[in-house]
């Protein structure tokens, strides 16, 4: 699946576009004027993979905090890059507070609510020209719930004019993407360079992203932000993510994504973290953790022991990997298997770096290990977890570390 060809847009240390990695990004949902809260989760989200971070700046407490989370971030070792994320009143924030605009690393500017009427231009060309005094990029973000509904206007009056109207749906969705591309071309015109330049247009339907996309993307070679607004919570969100951006990543569109999910009330942030890897790394075009192969269980394997190591692998894998990848090139592509019976355990085990097939139901109680496809140690008793992690650490010691 090779990745189109968009233009290259720096952000802070990391770049989109430009046919390079797909970059994943996430969004806090701490108040920003929480210091603390904020600094603590953005670690968090980076320290999970989270390449870009993006803070809601929507009043002057929040654009005030700013340059304390940058600074603060900095003692901790972190240099992810903030994004500020702007609605309504953000040429007023920009102008205030220019320590906000300097620690920022990107502005998110959405063309539907930067101003009503009148007051849209100007405070689109305001956003613009900060952009371009502090030189910062810029995503052009496009929604479908907040929809400037004065393209939508002209667009639908446009429509009724045809001997033929297209349908209404067809009308939306060309407006969200003409308020992209107008709003792209304005803000060139108004001097910032097209290599500071990240369009998106969210959409909450599957079907009517993978369209939105899929023609912007042929008119286009601005770098795209893909990403599925409000996807909900749970396995719904997760799917409906995962349908509309395998759909686009297969065909090469898409720079840099975002996993929208509901949390889980008290849940950790940093699921859609995970989801957005885990996506990349399941269709090939990125690694970013070993990968645990599992089977899912049957009447063969009545303990649930079997499942309790996997997930007890997996996440030790990742817990392990902020440390890991500084020190062992190459370790994201390893697998590692966990199977739980004598049908698939040996072949499976054989195929992963590593991999232990365990006894099933009725199965004498020996563990098989086996590296490479060779079986190398047989477990038994009652450490075989704490054994097998053990194992799985020294592999990746002699497998991946300097000397290997």
């Amino acid at each position: 699946m090779k990745r189109k060809n968009t233009i290259g847009v720096q952000v802070g240390n990391i770049r989109i576009g430009g046919g390079g990695p797909v970059v994943v990004q996430s969004m806090t949902n701490t108040d920003t004027a929480d210091i603390k809260g904020t600094v603590q989760q953005v670690y968090e989200l980076a320290r999970a993979g989270s390449e870009l971070v993006r803070l809601t700046v929507d009043r002057e407490e929040s654009a005030e905090a700013v340059a304390h989370i940058r600074d603060q971030l900095a003692t901790r070792g972190c240099d992810v890059p903030l994004i500020g994320d702007f609605h309504f009143n953000g040429h007023k924030l920009l102008e205030k507070y220019p320590d906000c605009a300097q620690a920022l690393s990107k502005y998110r500017i959405n063309p539907g609510n930067v101003g009503k009427g009148s007051k849209r231009d100007p405070q689109f060309a305001q956003m613009i020209e900060f952009a371009c005094r502090y030189e910062k990029p810029v995503r052009i973000g496009v929604n479908w719930g907040s929809l400037d509904q004065s393209v939508l206007a002209r667009l639908l009056d446009e429509n009724a004019t045809l001997s033929e109207p297209r349908p209404l749906q067809e009308v939306m969705r060309e407006a969200v993407i003409t308020s992209a591309l107008e709003s792209a071309e304005k803000a060139v015109e108004l001097g910032l360079p097209r290599n500071r330049i990240v369009l998106s247009c969210k959409m909450s339907g599957v079907q009517e992203l993978i369209h939105v996309y899929e023609s912007m993307s042929s008119r286009t070679d601005f770098a795209l932000h893909l990403g599925l607004t409000e996807a909900g919570m749970g396995s719904k969100g997760i799917v409906a993510s995962t349908a509309a951006l395998s759909v686009l990543l297969s065909q090469g569109i898409g720079d840099t994504i975002r996993i929208s999910l509901t949390p889980e009330p008290g849940a950790d942030r940093i699921l859609e973290v995970i989801v957005a890897q885990e996506i990349l790394q399941t269709m090939g075009i990125r690694a970013f953790t070993p990968m645990v192969i599992s089977c899912p269980g049957c009447g063969r394997t009545t303990s649930d022991y079997f499942q309790k190591l996997a997930q007890n692998i997996q996440s030790h894998l990742r817990h392990q990997m902020p440390s890991w990848k500084q020190r062992y090139k190459g370790v994201e592509d390893m697998h590692v298997a966990v199977m739980g019976c004598v049908v698939n355990g040996p072949g499976e085990s054989k195929n992963a770096n590593i991999g232990i097939s365990l006894p099933g139901t009725g199965e004498q109680p020996v563990a098989p290990v086996f590296e490479d496809g060779v079986k190398t140690v047989t477990l038994k008793g009652d450490r075989i977890a704490e054994e097998f992690q053990e194992i799985v650490e020294r592999y990746v010691e002699s497998h991946y570390g300097a000397q290997a």
